[in-house]
């Protein structure tokens, strides 16, 4: 049907598709999640799994977020340093380098890094099990897939994003030291105005937020790789799928965290 009616009804149409089909997907993601979860709760536990998975996401990206902390912290410095000596500041840049660090900078660009590494890969590695059959194989013997494969990745990720944000933390600021002393920033001072201005709980919240991230970077990526069909093409969107999704999930969570924390 050609008629005006129909034209102007056509993108009010896809935007009902578009919007059925995200809310099936946050149902099934949702329903995953927490059986995902009740599973790692009961015995028997898969300690093994959890531990392999936990070198996975955590010892395996070491090296990745020493580098990133601590060229984000140096860089960070340079522009705090800049912007501060025009009001003759530079005692505050410590502190200010200290709680960028520990409140947004180590533990977003570490779930971000992480997700790029570790969320992919568990994309990847659950969609070729799918369109292989594996998981279905586990489901004929009797043993639960959520349970022998999602629930370790997820409480790895759950334990191992608020270690390496800790580690993302003291590199960034040991960058930050390099660097402002570097550019004539009295040491004694730096330390001293990080000791005088950052509080027990600006860390202890950018470790809950990172141990949040956690749950969503592994969380996704288990469920676009649980739920990928279409071959190797599939699982190529489930991927690239997982990573967006759960970038965006976290720079959003990010948000509404920041908001109630501080």
């Amino acid at each position: 049907m050609n008629s005006p009616l129909a034209f102007l009804l056509t993108p009010v149409a896809k935007l009902g598709g578009l919007t059925i089909e995200a809310l099936f997907h946050l149902g099934s993601y949702s329903i995953l999640l927490f059986r995902a979860l009740f599973s790692a709760v009961i015995p028997p536990w898969r300690l093994r799994g959890i531990f392999k998975q936990m070198e996975t996401v955590g010892v395996d990206s070491i090296f990745v977020v020493v580098l990133t902390g601590l060229f984000t912290g140096g860089v960070f410095t340079l522009q705090v340093i800049y912007g501060f000596r025009m009001f003759s500041a530079e005692s505050m840049v410590g502190p200010t380098v200290a709680l960028a660090m520990c409140r947004e900078l180590g533990p977003v660009l570490t779930a971000l890094m992480v997700t790029g590494r570790v969320g992919s890969s568990m994309a990847a590695e659950l969609g070729a099990m799918r369109v292989t059959e594996q998981i279905d194989a586990l489901t004929v013997m009797a043993a639960d897939p959520v349970k022998y494969l999602i629930s370790p990745r997820i409480i790895a990720g759950v334990l191992m994003l608020p270690l390496l944000t800790a580690i993302s933390d003291f590199t960034g600021i040991l960058g930050g030291y390099a660097v402002a002393v570097a550019k004539g920033v009295d040491p004694g001072q730096f330390v001293a105005r990080i000791q005088e201005n950052v509080a027990l709980s600006d860390i202890v919240n950018g470790l809950i937020k990172s141990g949040v991230f956690g749950l969503i970077l592994s969380s996704v990526g288990c469920y676009m790789g649980y739920f990928t069909k279409g071959g190797a093409e599939g699982v190529g969107r489930a991927t690239t799928s997982a990573v967006v999704i759960s970038y965006v999930a976290i720079l959003i969570s990010d948000f509404l965290m920041t908001a109630i924390m501080f």
